[in-house]
């Protein structure tokens, strides 16, 4: 099977360092530091970067999910949102909401919505992320 690399190093100490990670495929390439992930800086963290997958993930599943059905979509946006929050002394991914418009010529809103949770619950992203609360908001259009 496919096995996927991407590399990150970080310089210095948690606050005042900074890192760059790179995806091994070569299409992205980001700094990130302490401001862009626990404040409001400039770069990238990677916790957006789970969202980016996880978006990316679920739209494909749910996708193959219509199409298998005989509901091929026209389209689907799918907005994933990482939320990261103190506990105790450290921080953790408390919960991912996942919200996707779709069209899908045909195709009823119940029947939507189930191709939508199943593709939610079966996603590689979705497993391997099964320790944090998944919300889906999925809109028919």
């Amino acid at each position: 099977m496919v096995a996927r690399k991407s590399d990150a190093e970080w310089q210095g100490d948690l606050r005042s360092g900074k890192g760059r990670m790179s995806l091994g495929s070569g299409a992205f390439s980001g700094s990130y530091s302490f401001p862009s992930r626990f404040e409001s800086g400039e770069g990238t963290n990677p916790e957006e970067l789970i969202a980016a997958a996880h978006a990316g993930c679920f739209s494909m599943a749910l996708a193959h999910a219509l199409s298998t059905a005989g509901h091929a979509p026209e389209r689907i946006h799918t907005t994933a949102t990482v939320q990261l929050e103190q506990q105790g002394a450290g921080f953790a991914i408390t919960r991912i909401r996942l919200e996707t418009e779709a069209r899908v010529p045909g195709l009823d809103a119940a029947a939507f919505q189930e191709q939508a949770r199943g593709a939610k619950d079966n996603c590689p992203v979705s497993k391997a992320l099964a320790g944090t609360t998944i919300e889906l908001d999925a809109k028919l259009l």
